[in-house]
């Protein structure tokens, strides 16, 4: 049941951050966007990851204007390649602590997958002629 590949379910659409940048601004994104995931990019390559959960866990960058997203960001991270199962991105979520999976394909970011994407694909597997992913597909076509 869960043999597709993560690049069927992870967000492609994504808005990423320089490591050099304040970390207000990428407070301001996470809110404004509500989001809660904000890879960094450094070079176009992943250097790090900036969660809504940082605000808990460094409340002191919120009161210091110059702190920078590279003072906060979480650098190392766990990552899977476009063709990885989405069981296999199920297996990491239940063994650790975080939400959120970079995607890589010949090293570059493509995408990222969290557990609610997990949740939303086990959902339409389980109930396909849901009203809510009826609604939710009409939204992100409208």
């Amino acid at each position: 049941m869960m043999n597709e590949p993560v690049s069927l379910i992870m967000t492609t659409n994504l808005i990423t951050i320089s490591p050099d940048v304040k970390y207000s601004v990428a407070r301001e994104l996470l809110e404004k966007k509500h989001m809660h995931h904000l890879p960094v990019i450094k070079n176009g390559f992943l250097e790090g990851l900036v969660s809504s959960n940082d605000l808990y866990r460094f409340p002191e960058a919120i009161s210091n204007p110059e702190t920078l997203v590279k003072d906060v960001m979480i650098s190392k991270l766990v990552t899977l390649e476009a063709d990885a199962k989405v069981g296999s991105a199920s297996e990491i979520f239940l063994q650790n602590l975080f939400h959120c999976i970079p995607i890589l394909k010949d090293k570059k970011l493509v995408g990222i997958i969290t557990t609610f994407d997990i949740l939303k694909y086990n959902y339409h597997k389980a109930y396909p002629n849901s009203w809510w992913l009826k609604k939710q597909t009409q939204s992100l076509s409208t």
